[in-house]
């Protein structure tokens, strides 16, 4: 598989969106991850990187903090330069630095203000893709601790106690609207999600691997617990069959039942995949073998399910098999078991994969999410990788 080589927009001012070039997911900075892994394993050299970064830095980048997330804008921008590692961007990163130290200040004063005014957030304002969990990726990934990782993860702790709204005991993520933000009278009540991408797994995940590298803070394993059993409480089916929600909705939450009747397609972004993976990373964190053994017979389900991969029909990282064999390997790096169930299952995945690749035509997207890219990466990624550092994919928070 080529690697897209596409640097800058076409003349046509339509083809591709102003943002290509400070968008992780579709843009310059997620099609640069994979140039960069090739030239740190010596198989290119650094100029296709180069091009990128002047492609991401050619107009002024974004860091408003209604704009700016890990995946748009200077964050997305300072992730990239800093995974290369490279001596020419240590001066902008700098500048960016800056830059997203005031973003993160004033996302959380706005975040406690709400908070402290007892209103529901939107999801955007913790989660990964939007909200404040990326932007600790980002700090965790940049400086591995620092005082606003702590602040973002102090942040957390204090969104998972509960709110008191309408005479009604809410939990503190409970956000208001609809997940994809378009009016319907059965988000009325607001949701709850759970994937890695936009819902509270990602604040998991983060609150999980932040405590596996001994960074901590006052109610640290307290809001973990909480988590974990919000989604021991959602957890659906037993043993191999075991699956959660992508959502639910405030008459879902009162009936304690779940309408969608089975499994989703097993992404990494919404569904059990991810979800999986971010409650084992929390189990190992806290000592829990018992819940991580339960979260990664879900992920091996997902993987051996044919009645849910019919239902991958793409490729790519983000909600394709990409996603499913990347998420898979990384949790069978951390099983402590006996058997290699995960793992053996991650490598059937795999060669399921690589069928779909070959029967069908590749993406024409080029970026990281739903592209060539991430596909590349996952193809070509090496065992050696998973202890490398700074990693490719600490923004998928899959440990």
């Amino acid at each position: 598989m080529t690697i897209p080589t596409r640097l800058n927009p076409p003349r046509q001012t339509n083809a591709v969106p102003p943002e290509w070039g400070q968008s992780l997911g579709d843009g310059a900075p997620g099609i640069a991850l994979a140039h960069i892994a090739r030239a740190r394993a010596g198989i290119t050299g650094w100029e296709p990187v180069h091009r990128l970064a002047t492609a991401m830095t050619r107009k002024p980048v974004h860091a408003h903090p209604a704009i700016a997330s890990l995946f748009r804008g200077a964050p997305a921008v300072a992730y990239t330069l800093h995974t290369a590692g490279h001596p020419a961007y240590r001066a902008a990163l700098v500048t960016l630095d800056d830059a997203i130290g005031t973003l993160i200040r004033l996302r959380l004063h706005a975040a406690h203000r709400r908070i402290d005014d007892g209103r529901l957030p939107q999801a955007r304002e913790y989660d990964l893709i939007n909200g404040l969990a990326g932007l600790g990726v980002y700090l965790m990934h940049r400086h591995q601790d620092h005082e606003l990782l702590r602040g973002i993860l102090a942040y957390l702790v204090r969104l998972t106690r509960p709110v008191r709204v309408d005479d009604h005991t809410l939990p503190g993520w409970w956000a208001i609207g609809s997940p994809d933000r378009r009016p319907s009278p059965r988000w009325d009540g607001g949701h709850s999600g759970f994937g890695v991408a936009h819902g509270i797994c990602g604040p998991l995940a983060l609150l999980a691997t932040a405590m596996r590298r001994e960074i901590v803070v006052d109610g640290h394993a307290d809001a973990i617990h909480t988590l974990s059993a919000w989604l021991e409480q959602w957890r659906t089916g037993h043993g191999r069959r075991t699956w959660w929600p992508e959502v639910i909705d405030r008459d879902e939450l009162y009936t304690h039942s779940v309408s969608h009747p089975g499994p989703h397609r097993p992404s990494w972004c919404y569904n059990t995949p991810g979800i999986a993976r971010a409650l084992q990373l929390a189990s190992l964190a806290t000592g829990n073998r018992p819940r991580a053994r339960t979260a990664e017979q879900a992920l091996v389900c997902c993987l051996t399910d044919d009645q849910q991969l019919v239902h991958l029909t793409d490729a790519g990282l983000c909600h394709g098999w990409a996603g499913l064999v990347h998420t898979a390997r990384r949790a069978a790096d951390d099983t402590d078991t006996d058997t290699d169930d995960i793992a053996v299952a991650a490598g059937a995945a795999e060669n399921r994969m690589r069928q779909h690749l070959r029967d069908r035509a590749e993406p024409s997207d080029g970026g990281l999410l739903e592209g060539t890219a991430g596909i590349t990466l996952v193809e070509t990624d090496q065992p050696e990788a998973a202890a490398a550092w700074p990693r490719w994919d600490a923004c998928l928070l899959i440990g």
